[in-house]
Order: structure tokens, then sequence, then C-alpha cells
């Protein structure tokens, strides 16, 4: 006995209730031909992953049930043709004082125009950037169901990462199970699922198939790497990365045991990983939000020399537009290295002079700021000067402005608000810069999209950082050492280590302080800092939410 099951690794956009429906029905009516006969789909599918508060208004929820209604209908003439969609049900029924909350995160089975089975996702994570339970309710039961001549047990993502709900889906009688899923990346989190998934079948005994969403949302991106565990708890199969695919299962029964094979994809460097990520994050915020292109400012240093490169892989060069705005401090080697760039990659290149109006606001600001020396205050200006430049540009045609500030500037303050922070989209906002430096050097020895080879020149990756806002400034005159700023923001700030404990690492308590204190001094910044691209396991985003105003130091 065989059963063929297709994994819908599909990209949805959420709150597009007939589009995702349709991509359900018209891949289910594909793996029909090929000869499937359970297709499983991600975690909430059907509204897209994750709905936020949108699953706070029943006219959302109505929504979402005449939509897996649809599908059912659609695909009711293939009578043996089961179907798992991921959907919200339920609502609240308010009384005089409180609402008592029965809205649930469920998965659906179709089959023959019915729904023959519902689940409710049992474990709700809240933590990172989950926050489920403000949403839902714990689901209690169980639910397997048959396909194909198989018992099936029915787990929603997180369930998967305890033991009771597949215990007890064994015990209702499960031979195999299908996890639905829809969990965020983060750089390796796609080899962590399969090292626990395998231990869920070590300690269950039965064969796992984890079908995971693609696409990306806002600032997580989810990136498939589907996969089956074998009932021997090893990985019998894997599906492609980064990409939509309709991945197919076989399953078999033998006399002692279920065996379950797949198409098995390599693993991939880590690196690659991150930079598909930051490629799909920016292909997806563009074009689910409707965007003709994007542009950025081009500086010739390394972290908006990334930006295009990413930009460019994602969008292709006629959507990418590069502009150069020189200050007084912009050393020659600047405009060099970011015209070359710009031809390699074959975009539209501009520059601008920001001389003019730097003089002009200085001359505005001279008697207000008599007897004053010059400080940041003139160096913000020239990046406030850049911001509404391209800020103009951006109103004028509609492309959306990219900024390209990295964590280790976000860490610390070393941005400026209405400068380099202006913008729509922070591509690299979680992106540490000794990471920038590695992917940049990655980038150069790779091509995966075609657009061409060794984009980045190598002055811009060798020669010191700087922000050019005054003479022979360095990031280094201000800030320590990359490599100890990046560990120490990494303990600290991903890890949640204390100060003591960091400084017993080996690390200078006057950098551990220092670091810790602008940490803290510039969440006012953050907090005003356009959305950007999750990609650690903790990111300046809905992973940390610390007050502004607080008096509390450790």
């Amino acid at each position: 006995m065989t059963l063929k099951i297709c994994i819908a690794q599909l990209n949805f956009v959420v709150g597009d209730l007939a589009g995702n429906a349709q991509k359900i029905i018209d891949a289910s009516r594909t793996a029909y031909a090929e000869g499937a006969r359970l297709v499983l789909t991600p975690e909430l599918s059907i509204c897209g992953y994750a709905a936020e508060d949108l699953f706070l208004r029943p006219a959302f929820i109505a929504a979402c049930h005449d939509a897996v209604k649809r599908v059912a209908d659609e695909l009711a003439a293939l009578k043996d043709l089961t179907v798992v969609v991921g959907h919200p049900t339920g609502g609240d029924r308010r009384t005089r004082s409180v609402a008592v909350q029965d809205r649930l995160n469920a998965a659906s089975v179709l089959r023959g125009g019915d729904v023959v089975a519902t689940y409710a996702k049992r474990e709700l994570p809240n933590y990172q950037v989950f926050d489920e339970r403000r949403y839902f309710t714990p689901g209690q039961g169980v639910c397997v169901f048959e396909a194909g001549g198989f018992r099936i047990g029915l787990l929603i993502c997180e369930d998967a990462w305890f033991e009771s709900p597949a215990r007890l889906a064994k015990e209702a009688g499960a031979e195999l199970l299908a996890v639905i899923n829809a969990s965020p990346f983060h750089v390796g989190k796609g080899y962590e699922r399969e090292a626990t998934m395998r231990e869920r079948v070590r300690v269950s005994g039965l064969p796992l198939v984890y079908a995971h969403l693609v696409g990306g949302q806002d600032e997580v991106v989810f990136e498939g790497h589907s996969f089956v565990v074998g009932v021997d708890a090893e990985i019998a199969g894997r599906a492609p990365s980064f990409e939509e695919k309709l991945f197919y299962a076989s399953v078999k029964r033998s006399v002692d045991a279920i065996e379950v094979v797949a198409e098995m994809v390599p693993e991939r460097a880590l690196d690659a990983d991150l930079w598909d990520a930051l490629v799909l994050g920016v292909r997806d915020y563009i074009g689910k939000n409707g965007f003709p292109g994007v542009l950025l400012g081009l500086s010739g240093g390394i972290d908006s020399a990334l930006v295009l490169a990413v930009a460019v892989d994602a969008l292709g060069r006629d959507r990418v537009r590069a502009v150069m705005m020189p200050s007084p401090y912009t050393a020659d080697i600047s405009w060099i290295d970011a015209r070359d760039m710009a031809a390699r990659l074959g975009v539209r290149y501009d520059e601008i002079s920001i001389l003019p109006e730097f003089e002009a606001f200085k001359a505005s600001l001279a008697p207000q700021f008599v007897g004053l020396a010059e400080d940041t205050t003139e160096e913000n200006i020239q990046a406030r000067i850049r911001g509404t430049l391209l800020m103009a540009l951006s109103n004028k045609t509609g492309a959306l402005v990219l900024t390209t500030g990295n964590k280790s500037e976000m860490a610390t303050g070393y941005c400026t608000l209405y400068g380099d922070m202006a913008g729509g989209f922070a591509v690299i906002k979680d992106v540490a810069k000794t990471a920038v430096f590695r992917l940049a050097r990655w980038r150069n020895a790779n091509d995966p999209y075609g657009t061409g080879a060794s984009p980045i020149p190598e002055r811009i990756i060798t020669r010191p950082p700087s922000a050019e806002l005054r003479p022979d400034q360095k990031d280094q005159d201000s800030l320590p050492p990359y490599e100890v700023l990046d560990a120490i923001v990494e303990h600290y700030m991903e890890n949640d280590e204390g100060i003591e404990e960091i400084v017993a690492r080996g690390f200078a308590r006057a950098d551990v302080e220092k670091v810790t204190r602008l940490i803290k001094l510039n969440e006012y910044k953050r907090r005003q800092s356009p959305v950007g691209i999750r990609v650690t396991h903790r990111s300046f985003g809905k992973d940390w939410r610390y007050p502004i105003t607080s008096k509390f130091r450790a």
C-alpha cells in the first residue's frame, strides 16, 4: 500500500483570502494529476501567517471560513483527494465585563466537498516574534484522519516541539505524523527544526512529514525547507529552501513499519541561507506591497554596497536605482567605488551633491549657533539632507527607499534619525557589521541569481568603515572594534547575558559598559526605524520590547 503526499510549500499573502484559496486549489489539482492523494498546506495557509490583529476582527474570521468552504467546494469532484488547510476559527463571546476567547489556530481536513475533521493547535508559542496567546486559545482535542489507507495524526507547528501532542495522536491510532508549519527563519533554524523533529520521531516511534511555509511577511521570512523523517529518525527527504515547491513524499506500508521517502536536497551553507533570506525578504516586501522598485543612497561604503547587491538579486537591475550624494568630506575613492559598483550591476546611477544644501543650512543656523563649535549637529544635517533627497525621489517616482544601516549601528545608535534612517525598509537591520563583511565576500564568490559575479569592489570591503561626515572620520573613533562590539551585542542583546557574565568571558569592562549603555540610550531611535528583515533569533523588532523611559541599570 502506497500513499503519495504533496507538501505544498507555498508563498501566501496575508489577507489575500481569495488569492490564497486559489493557490491551494491550483496546487491541489496539480498534485492530484501527479498522483498525490493527500495535500498538506502550511499553518494558517488560508489567511497567511501572521495576520496579527486581523485575527481580532469577526469579519476576517468569517471571510476565512468562506475561503475554506470555497476550497472544499472547488475540490469536491476529486473525491479521493484529502487536503489539509490551515485557518483561524471561532471568536469572542462577550459578557458584561469580560471576553471569553474561543478563537483557535486550526486546520481542517477536506475531502469530497466536506470538512471531515478539524484540529486546533494545542501549544501556542508566546516568545521571540510569536504572540499567539494574544489571539488564540489552546486546543484540547486530537485529530487522526484517514488518507489512502493510512491513519495520520495532525499537528500544527509548536505542537511538534512537545512530546504530548504526538503521544496523544499515537494513542488515538496515528501511524504517521503530519506537521503543518509557519516557523520564521533565523540563521540555522532549518537544521534546528530537523533535529527537533528527529527527536520527536525517536520518542513517538512514528515517521513524520513536515510541511513548511515559504515567503516574506513584513519583518519575518519563512524559508520553506520542508522535510520528512523516517521511522529510524533519519532525514528521508528535504525540499529546496526559499522557493515555492510542490514537494512529494511516498508513504509505503511494509510488514514491520511504514517507510517514507522523498527527494533529498543537500544541506546548505548558512551564509547561502542568510543571503537568500535577505533577497526573499526584499522581493516579497516590494512585490506584495505593490512598489514599482527601490532606490538607495550608495556611499561607496560596504553597507550600502551590500544592500544594493541584495536589491538587484531580489528585483533585477531595472527596478533598482542608486544615488550618490557626496558631501565636502566624501573621499575620492568613495566616488570611484560607487560608480564602479553601479556599473558592475547595471543599475541607474545618479550623483547629487549636497554641498549647496549643507552650506544653506549652516548659513541659516549661523545666528543661532554663534559661539558654538561644530559637532555632531553638522554631521547629522548632512545625513538629513540625504534622507530628504531620497524621500523626495521616492515621492516622485513611487520607488521605496531602502535604508542601509546594520544591526551594530542600530544597537549603538550610530545612525541619524530622519537621515540615514529615513526610508521604508531596512534590509540589513538585523545583520551585524562583521556579518556584513562576511556576506560581501560570500556574494563576490557566488552569483546565485545570475545578476553578476563579484559585484562589490574589493576596496569597499577592505577599507576602514567611515560615515564621512567630518575630516578623516572612522567608525572605530567612536566604537570598539566591530569584532568586539558585535560579540558584546550578541551576548547581551541576543542571549540576555549580564554585564558581569560578558566581562567574565574576557571582554574589557569599559567596552561592555559602553556598548550596553548605548543599547539602552538608543531605544528611542530604534522605535522610529523602518521595519527590517529578521535573520537572527533575536532582532530589534518584535523580539525586543524594552521601555524607552526607564531608570533601571544592571
